[in-house]
């Protein structure tokens, strides 16, 4: 009996061993991608910025060949030019006051902290709180490791230039030539879903370049508020704190937080009142933008929730640190057009409103 069912047992032994194979192999490449991915973050991280600012030049280059008729790459270059003029005329204009502010802004917090914690301590009530603080230096050691090294292959002020001039020379090649690149990825997919992954690589393209768009106009006007209102106000070193407020202002809900501890903190050093009313500065610059600038850029942008920006910027940040929190915004918009397009619509078909 045995004889006679071994020859169709063995055929099904062996399909069932290549099955177990083939999956043993697809999961042992998973893993060994997984882990690939997860030694090299930080460099994916900075090509997703670069990509950034290559979408932001594309989106630029694009408005002045529809408004002039130009050709692109002549546009691109226009705006590259534009760009380096206004930031040399800008630090060559403002360098020096620059400088001034922030090498003074590094001697004025630790003795704002100080001085926070004395007045702390001259409250009954605090007086416990305080004996448990640590001391101005701790804190600012412990700001320092908060906010990781910015350098990816460089150290210290280097690793910060390096990956500046990385991301503006990889983020500028990549606007010139995009359909090469974006050509390259579309072969890694199967024929028959090429058109659908062109379809989304552009809805993701145009989501990141309007959102950019939109950011950086926030980031000027933030930027410009904040430094005027504090110079009204007599707080010092009000043109790098404005910078501060403008650059953070690119990380939502916590950057503002992070901009307007040290502003604060140096208002509280001249006097309490004047610490209210820097509060009441940063509080009705973000009420302004969040209920003007934010619903504009996300009118023509994806629309993301408070509460989901926020928790993927806790992921973001627990998982790669102060650059997953800078990203997270960007990353989680990207993911929310991935959804919507490949799961909700081509899965489970709903077709899209707008």
């Amino acid at each position: 009996m045995n004889n006679d069912t071994s020859p169709a047992v063995k055929p099904a032994q062996h399909k069932l061993m290549r099955r177990f194979v083939l999956v043993d192999g697809i999961a042992v490449l998973f893993l060994a991608l997984v882990a690939a991915v997860v030694l090299a973050i930080d460099a994916l991280l900075l090509l997703f910025a670069c990509v950034l600012f290559a979408v932001l030049l594309y989106e630029l280059s694009a408005i002045l060949c529809r408004r002039f008729g130009w050709n692109r790459k002549l546009a691109l270059v226009v705006v590259v030019l534009a760009l380096l003029l206004i930031i040399g005329l800008g630090g060559w204009a403002m360098a020096p006051q620059i400088a001034e502010q922030s090498t003074e802004l590094a001697q004025q917090i630790p003795q704002s902290l100080q001085r926070l914690r004395q007045m702390v301590e001259n409250q009954p009530l605090l007086a416990r709180i305080a004996a448990d603080l640590p001391d101005a230096k701790q804190l600012i050691g412990s700001m320092q490791q908060f906010v990781p090294n910015a350098g990816i292959f460089f150290g210290g002020v280097l690793g910060a230039l390096g990956n500046v001039v990385i991301i503006v020379f990889v983020g500028i090649y990549f606007a010139l030539s995009p359909r090469q690149y974006k050509q390259g990825i579309v072969k890694l997919v199967p024929q028959g879903k090429r058109e659908r992954a062109v379809q989304v690589m552009d809805d993701i393209g145009d989501t990141l370049a309007r959102w950019l768009i939109g950011k950086s106009l926030s980031m000027l006007i933030v930027g410009a508020a904040t430094a005027g209102g504090l110079t009204l106000l007599g707080v010092p070193l009000g043109l790098i704190l404005g910078i501060i407020a403008g650059l953070l202002d690119f990380i939502p809900y916590i950057g503002p937080i992070m901009a307007g501890v040290p502003a604060v903190l140096i208002a509280l050093s001249i006097s309490p009142d004047l610490a209210l009313y820097t509060v009441l500065l940063f509080l009705g610059i973000q009420t302004v933008e969040g209920y003007v600038l934010q619903p504009l850029v996300e009118a023509r942008a994806v629309e993301m929730p408070p509460a989901l920006t926020i928790v993927m910027q806790l992921v973001f940040g627990t998982l790669f640190g102060f650059a997953g929190i800078a990203l997270a915004t960007p990353l989680t918009a990207m993911l929310m057009v991935l959804v919507d397009k490949l799961y909700v619509e081509d899965i489970l078909g709903d077709r899209p409103t707008g």
